[in-house]
Protein backbone atom coordinates (compact mmCIF):
# COMPACT_ATOMS: atom_id res chain seq x y z
CA UNK A 1 0.00 0.00 0.00
CA UNK A 2 1.79 3.62 -0.67
CA UNK A 3 1.42 5.43 2.12
CA UNK A 4 2.27 9.16 3.04
CA UNK A 5 3.81 10.23 6.05
CA UNK A 6 4.85 13.74 7.25
CA UNK A 7 7.69 14.47 9.48
CA UNK A 8 8.69 17.86 11.33
CA UNK A 9 11.25 18.76 14.38
CA UNK A 10 12.32 21.86 15.85
CA UNK A 11 14.36 21.14 18.69
CA UNK A 12 18.13 19.97 18.89
CA UNK A 13 19.98 18.17 15.89
CA UNK A 14 16.87 19.10 13.56
CA UNK A 15 17.90 17.03 10.09
CA UNK A 16 19.42 14.35 12.69
CA UNK A 17 16.15 13.66 14.06
CA UNK A 18 15.04 13.53 10.72
CA UNK A 19 17.54 11.03 9.62
CA UNK A 20 17.12 8.96 12.26
CA UNK A 21 13.32 8.76 11.96
CA UNK A 22 13.58 7.70 7.94
CA UNK A 23 16.19 5.24 8.77
CA UNK A 24 13.79 3.38 11.84
CA UNK A 25 10.74 4.08 9.03
CA UNK A 26 13.09 2.15 6.67
CA UNK A 27 13.80 -0.58 8.89
CA UNK A 28 10.09 -1.65 9.55
CA UNK A 29 8.77 -4.71 8.67
CA UNK A 30 7.47 -5.25 5.14
CA UNK A 31 7.66 -1.35 4.82
CA UNK A 32 10.59 0.54 2.77
CA UNK A 33 11.20 4.42 1.70
CA UNK A 34 9.71 4.92 -2.15
CA UNK A 35 10.46 8.73 -1.81
CA UNK A 36 11.43 11.54 0.41
CA UNK A 37 10.67 15.32 -0.28
CA UNK A 38 12.89 18.08 0.16
CA UNK A 39 13.48 19.70 3.28
CA UNK A 40 11.49 23.31 4.11
CA UNK A 41 12.27 25.79 6.71
CA UNK A 42 8.65 26.62 8.36
CA UNK A 43 7.21 29.43 10.71
CA UNK A 44 5.87 27.42 13.65
CA UNK A 45 1.43 26.80 13.60
CA UNK A 46 -0.42 27.11 16.63
CA UNK A 47 1.51 27.68 19.41
CA UNK A 48 3.83 30.47 17.57
CA UNK A 49 6.36 30.88 21.01
CA UNK A 50 8.41 27.84 19.72
CA UNK A 51 12.05 27.62 16.73
CA UNK A 52 11.13 27.20 13.03
CA UNK A 53 10.48 23.67 12.44
CA UNK A 54 11.78 21.50 9.65
CA UNK A 55 9.11 19.25 7.79
CA UNK A 56 9.04 16.89 4.96
CA UNK A 57 7.13 14.19 3.37
CA UNK A 58 7.85 10.90 2.44
CA UNK A 59 5.75 7.83 0.67
CA UNK A 60 6.53 3.99 1.65
CA UNK A 61 5.41 0.78 0.63
CA UNK A 62 4.52 -1.29 3.92
CA UNK A 63 1.71 -4.07 4.03
CA UNK A 64 1.72 -2.99 7.76
CA UNK A 65 -1.94 -1.99 8.63
CA UNK A 66 -2.90 1.27 9.51
CA UNK A 67 -3.08 0.64 12.91
CA UNK A 68 0.16 -1.41 13.14
CA UNK A 69 2.21 1.78 11.04
CA UNK A 70 0.90 4.45 13.75
CA UNK A 71 1.94 2.49 16.67
CA UNK A 72 5.19 2.29 15.27
CA UNK A 73 5.38 5.59 14.24
CA UNK A 74 4.42 6.64 18.13
CA UNK A 75 7.62 3.97 18.72
CA UNK A 76 9.65 5.98 16.79
CA UNK A 77 8.88 9.31 18.45
CA UNK A 78 8.95 8.06 21.49
CA UNK A 79 12.31 6.25 20.89
CA UNK A 80 13.83 9.73 19.30
CA UNK A 81 12.47 11.73 23.04
CA UNK A 82 9.25 13.36 21.88
CA UNK A 83 7.54 14.88 24.87
CA UNK A 84 4.07 15.64 24.68
CA UNK A 85 3.70 18.74 26.89
CA UNK A 86 1.80 21.93 24.88
CA UNK A 87 -0.33 21.19 22.10
CA UNK A 88 1.56 21.81 18.43
CA UNK A 89 4.22 22.77 20.89
CA UNK A 90 8.19 21.89 20.43
CA UNK A 91 9.33 18.75 19.74
CA UNK A 92 12.01 16.11 18.46
CA UNK A 93 10.20 14.95 15.74
CA UNK A 94 6.38 14.38 15.09
CA UNK A 95 5.11 11.26 12.16
CA UNK A 96 1.84 11.67 11.14
CA UNK A 97 0.14 9.55 8.55
CA UNK A 98 -1.10 11.67 5.84
CA UNK A 99 -2.77 9.38 3.58
CA UNK A 100 -2.69 5.23 3.23
CA UNK A 101 -3.71 4.80 -0.29
CA UNK A 102 -7.43 6.08 -0.63
CA UNK A 103 -8.41 4.92 2.46
CA UNK A 104 -11.12 6.53 5.06
CA UNK A 105 -10.70 5.82 8.55
CA UNK A 106 -12.15 7.22 11.13
CA UNK A 107 -11.45 6.39 14.84
CA UNK A 108 -10.19 7.66 18.26
CA UNK A 109 -6.72 7.42 18.01
CA UNK A 110 -6.38 7.30 14.17
CA UNK A 111 -7.67 9.94 11.47
CA UNK A 112 -6.92 9.15 7.58
CA UNK A 113 -6.16 11.23 5.42
CA UNK A 114 -4.87 13.30 7.89
CA UNK A 115 -7.85 16.35 8.41
CA UNK A 116 -5.58 19.67 8.82
CA UNK A 117 -3.70 18.58 5.14
CA UNK A 118 -5.08 21.35 2.91
CA UNK A 119 -4.58 23.63 5.70
CA UNK A 120 -1.07 23.44 6.25
CA UNK A 121 1.41 24.80 4.01
CA UNK A 122 4.07 22.78 5.90
CA UNK A 123 2.23 19.56 4.67
CA UNK A 124 0.86 20.89 1.12
CA UNK A 125 4.31 22.08 -0.38
CA UNK A 126 6.22 18.91 0.03
CA UNK A 127 3.15 16.57 -0.61
CA UNK A 128 2.78 18.73 -3.84
CA UNK A 129 6.76 18.03 -4.82
CA UNK A 130 6.16 14.32 -4.66
CA UNK A 131 2.86 13.50 -5.30
CA UNK A 132 0.95 16.00 -7.13
CA UNK A 133 -1.53 14.58 -8.74
CA UNK A 134 -2.49 12.30 -5.80
CA UNK A 135 -6.17 12.78 -5.52
CA UNK A 136 -7.25 13.61 -1.48
CA UNK A 137 -9.95 10.66 -1.28
CA UNK A 138 -12.23 12.78 1.10
CA UNK A 139 -12.00 16.49 -0.58
CA UNK A 140 -12.08 14.80 -4.58
CA UNK A 141 -9.16 17.47 -5.49
CA UNK A 142 -5.06 16.83 -6.31
CA UNK A 143 -2.75 18.27 -3.90
CA UNK A 144 -1.72 20.50 -6.97
CA UNK A 145 -5.58 21.83 -6.92
CA UNK A 146 -5.09 21.68 -2.40
CA UNK A 147 -1.49 23.96 -2.98
CA UNK A 148 -3.33 26.64 -5.38
CA UNK A 149 -6.38 26.88 -2.98
CA UNK A 150 -4.24 27.59 -0.08
CA UNK A 151 -1.96 29.82 -1.76
CA UNK A 152 -4.71 32.00 -2.73
CA UNK A 153 -6.13 32.00 0.94
CA UNK A 154 -2.82 32.81 2.32
CA UNK A 155 -1.66 35.50 -0.41
CA UNK A 156 0.91 37.56 1.00
CA UNK A 157 2.52 34.70 3.49
CA UNK A 158 5.83 33.59 2.81
CA UNK A 159 5.70 30.08 1.82
CA UNK A 160 8.09 27.53 3.64
CA UNK A 161 12.00 27.71 2.26
CA UNK A 162 13.52 24.36 1.03
CA UNK A 163 16.70 23.94 3.44
CA UNK A 164 17.76 20.53 1.36
CA UNK A 165 16.76 19.31 -1.23
CA UNK A 166 16.34 15.51 -1.79
CA UNK A 167 19.25 15.27 -0.40
CA UNK A 168 18.51 13.09 2.68
CA UNK A 169 17.18 10.58 0.73
CA UNK A 170 20.71 9.37 -0.32
CA UNK A 171 21.83 8.86 3.31
CA UNK A 172 18.66 6.48 4.04
CA UNK A 173 18.53 2.99 3.42
CA UNK A 174 15.63 2.78 1.35
CA UNK A 175 15.24 -1.24 0.60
Amino acid sequence: MSVYIGFGTNLGDRLGYIKQALEQIAALPETRIIQVSSIYETAPVGFADQGNFLNGVCRLATSLSPDALLQALLAIEDHLGRVRTVRWGPRTIDLDILFYGDLIIRQSKLTIPHPAIADRGFVLYPLQEIAASFIHPELGESIASLVCHFQQRHQGEVPPVVVLQKVILNTVSCG
